[in-house]
This record gives C-alpha cells, structure tokens and sequence, in this order.
C-alpha cells in the first residue's frame, strides 16, 4: 500500500529554466529530465518534480515544506544566496525574522519564481 511509497508534491511553474534555477540556489539538485520538466532531490530521498505548464497558477497555500534541524540557520544560510522570506503580522499568524513560532515547531515561508509557497519547518517538539 501506501505507507511505504515516496511521497512528494508535484511543483507547476510558467518558467522551468527560471525555477531550476531557483531551487538550485536552495540546495536541489536535477536527477532526471522527463517530457513534462524536471525530477529534483533533497534530502533522504525525496524527490521534487517542476512541472511546465504556460498556464500554472499558483495556489495560495503552502504546497510543499522541507523538515530542517536548525531552522535559523537554514534562514540564514538561504538569506545569504538572495532568497527572500515572508514575513506575517496578523493574528494566529506572526513571524520575526522570517520564523513564526507555531507552539509545537517554528516555521518560515517563502515563494518560489511562480508564487507557489514553500515551507520550512523543524520537527514538531524540536523547537
């Protein structure tokens, strides 16, 4: 079934070379090029496909997180190479310095090229 399949989100951006790009600057790198755009890798195995589409519109939700052990640092780090994060002051929902403190976990958003939201997060009670 499915408890042992990979799971992964599917990414649809306007502009693949753009968004290659980009989530190269985040640390993926391209393990396989198929008809429709490209598969990318992160850690422990996941893969996350960039979908071509001219028409894509992105979702105004997260689509995809990435677990981290040191979310200040992977701020920081990803700061350095130019991404920019989002930052929130609205009731529920309030960062500093691009970290929001979710009661269990922290966690930081940014949007790709396209506009699709990506999360990053530590563990929940790591925080």
């Amino acid at each position: 079934m499915l408890d042992t399949a990979l799971a992964h989100p599917t990414v649809f951006v306007r502009d693949l070379d753009r968004a290659r790009a980009f989530y190269e600057k985040l640390g993926l790198k391209v393990s396989a090029k198929v008809s429709t755009g490209i598969f990318m890798t992160a850690g422990n195995g996941t893969i996350f496909p960039l979908i071509h589409r001219a028409d894509a519109t992105p979702p105004s939700h997260t689509i995809a997180a990435f677990q981290v052990e040191d979310l200040p640092g992977v701020v920081a780090s990803l700061r350095a190479r130019g991404v920019v994060f989002e930052e929130y002051d609205s009731p529920g929902l309030r960062t500093i310095d691009a970290i929001a403190d979710m009661g269990d976990y922290h966690a930081a958003w940014l949007k790709d090229p396209d506009g699709n939201f990506i999360g990053v997060h530590e563990a929940p009670g790591a925080g």
